[in-house]
């Protein structure tokens, strides 16, 4: 049954066409992601979908007595509410008292981190306001629901908690989101705004990954066809067409026809190029490390020696202390014991959970001159102007104050800016947030060639799982544990660990052993860096198998060569090329990390 149907959509802001003549329906079964570079009106369309907003042209029609629960992106309370009250669904949206709602508002709350729940509303950060409202929309009775960026503030249990709750939803649902695991598990189409148009996809959204790479295909074949053609008439009438008979200008109208046609627009791709500064041997060095907040430890004795090759995830509770530790590292907050060492070379990318405001009056090609009108990159010196077109802020944006800037565009300036100040090491804390899935997709690509260190603070799972080879998790009790590998890698041994520890009870001193054995760490008395076993066996033979995939590669090239006109094979041979090369480069990426490691053990 069909729910809403909005008809010839067009909307603009400021000068900026938002919609052009779209169209959009949703029937009762479907659970719909709206997906889009942050700027292309994908909160814009939410609002006007659910009656927040006019569009400028255009229908919007729903079921009659169509319910709808909206969760905007910066949600609004009444004064004097507290976590409870403001968590009950309004009066006028429900047939019963609110009370009859409070059991199951103090169950999503929990889930969602909440304690106190008679603290004043106005008292909780922007975060933890937007999970409030959030338990609000899930408790309103509805027939569709409207969710735009829920899973924003969200750590990984509670992402994991919402997106079973979804799954199981009954209603309609509309939402977006930029996770991309969150994305393909629950939706089952995938809408995706792109230059004023609206592109619907019926399936989730690995299977939309594919069917948009079909799309563009097709349209970039009809194009050169098009062009194909067009070179044809453009020669028939430099011969000199004649326009005497009916014929011939129906020849001449096909050939203007054809002219006048749109080519199809590709995405401009994101160019993340930044300049890189020389990294000594000291890196960062974190020694014995304790910090408590109000009786409550968040850290107790951490040590830890960043290498050259890092790609550290730290995940954990919202609240536990992970923006903390960074603020340590760089030293706006002091540790309650322990040191930090901070190499003379090290030239630290901190990008802040909330970066400091833009001055809405500002220009943005002002705001990136602040740090310099030339920016010196891999490629050579750049100006900043066409550092910005690279960022997508073409040159009539660029001249514009900056409250025109979604929420999105500004964090993609603010990650500019350090960028462009070339460091060797970055602190990325919850890069993710506001950030659109192709500018994600492009950070991802740089942080693969980045030359330094990268330690990220996300809860997005695919974020960590993409960049990271490292996992540190708060656990509790001031303990920062270390796990290998990303995300899902994390979540398969710490849930064997669980497995183990309810067969065989621990007790903490055998917990405190456990952690000191996987991490190498300093815990009351120092320990001796050496290699694990699989290290030692891998550099001892790493040389040899690096030499052997070199060779392999060399023989392939040759093969390549004399396999030119012979596509099928052609295409056999560089697909075994590409997978060679690629386990090189973990090769090459592992002998590097045991050289450096083998340099440190060496040095005692």
């Amino acid at each position: 049954m069909n729910l809403i149907t909005a008809e010839h959509l067009t909307h603009s802001y400021t000068e900026k066409i938002l919609f052009d003549d779209v169209s959009f329906s949703l029937n009762d079964t479907e659970k719909v992601g709206i997906i889009g570079i942050n700027g292309t009106g994908k909160s814009t369309l939410l609002k006007i979908l659910a009656g927040k907003e006019p569009p400028d042209k255009g229908t919007v029609t729903t079921g009659r007595n169509l319910r709808i629960a909206y969760l905007p992106q910066t949600p609004s309370f009444q004064k004097g509410q507290t976590v409870l009250s403001a968590s009950l669904p309004p009066e006028s949206e429900i047939a019963v008292s609110p009370a009859a709602y409070e059991a199951d508002a103090k169950t999503y709350l929990t889930k969602l981190g909440f304690i106190d729940l008679s603290q004043p509303v106005n008292e909780l950060s922007g975060g933890q306001k937007k999970r409030v409202a959030l338990v609000r929309t899930l408790l309103t009775p509805c027939d569709v629901l409207i969710l735009d960026e829920p899973t924003n503030h969200l750590d990984s249990e509670m992402s994991e908690w919402l997106e079973n709750f979804l799954k199981s939803w009954r209603s309609a649902l509309i939402m977006i989101t930029h996770d991309r695991y969150f994305l393909d598990s629950v939706a089952n189409r995938i809408v995706e705004i792109d230059k004023g148009k609206l592109y619907s996809y019926s399936c989730n959204y690995l299977e939309y990954l594919k069917r948009k790479a079909e799309r563009e295909e097709i349209a970039q074949a009809t194009e050169r066809k098009r062009q194909s053609v067009l070179r044809k008439e453009i020669e028939w009438i430099q011969r000199g067409a004649r326009a005497r008979s009916t014929k011939q200008k129906a020849h001449i109208a096909r050939y203007e026809k054809l002219r006048d046609m749109d080519a199809p627009k590709t995405d401009q791709a994101i160019e993340i190029t930044a300049g890189s500064s020389r990294l000594g041997n000291t890196t960062i060095e974190l020694e014995h490390l304790c910090k408590s907040f109000g009786g409550k430890t968040i850290l107790s004795g951490f040590s830890y020696i960043f290498l050259h090759t890092d790609r550290i995830g730290v995940i954990g509770p919202n609240g536990c202390g992970k923006s903390t530790l960074f603020k340590m590292i760089i030293g706006k907050e002091q540790p309650d014991s322990g040191t930090v060492t901070i190499g003379q070379t090290v030239k630290l990318g901190y990008f802040a959970q909330e970066n400091e405001p833009i001055n809405p009056s500002v220009r943005v090609i002002d705001y990136i001159k602040e740090g310099g009108s030339t920016i010196h990159t891999n490629e050579g010196s750049i100006s900043a102007s066409n550092l910005l077109e690279r960022f997508l802020f073409p040159p009539d944006l660029q001249y514009s104050p900056a409250e025109r800037l979604s929420g999105g565009e500004r964090r993609r300036l603010a990650l500019l800016r350090i960028l462009m100040e070339a460091p060797n090491i970055l602190l990325l804390d919850e890069p993710t947030n506001d950030l659109d899935i192709t500018t994600l997709t492009l950070l991802e690509d740089y942080l693969d060639s980045f030359d330094g260190i990268v330690v990220t603070i996300s809860h997005d799972r695919y974020f960590l799982d993409r960049i990271c080879s490292r996992i540190f998790a708060f656990e509790g009790n001031g303990m920062l544990t270390q796990y290998e590998g990303g995300y899902t890698d994390y979540k398969k041994a710490s849930a064997s660990e669980i497995n183990q520890a309810g067969s065989k009870p621990s007790t903490p001193a055998k917990e405190q052993e456990k952690a000191i054995n996987r991490h190498n760490w300093k815990e009351g008395q120092e320990k001796k860096l050496k290699m694990s076993y699989k290290e030692q066996k891998d550099f001892e033979t790493i040389e040899s198998d690096i030499a052997s995939l070199e060779k392999q590669i060399g023989c392939l090239e040759q093969d390549i060569l004399r396999a030119a006109h012979d596509f099928v094979r052609l295409n056999e041979l560089t697909s075994q090329k590409e997978g060679l090369q690629s386990l090189l480069d973990e090769k090459m990426d592992r002998w590097i990390y045991l050289e450096e490691l083998n340099e440190k053990i060496q040095k005692g």
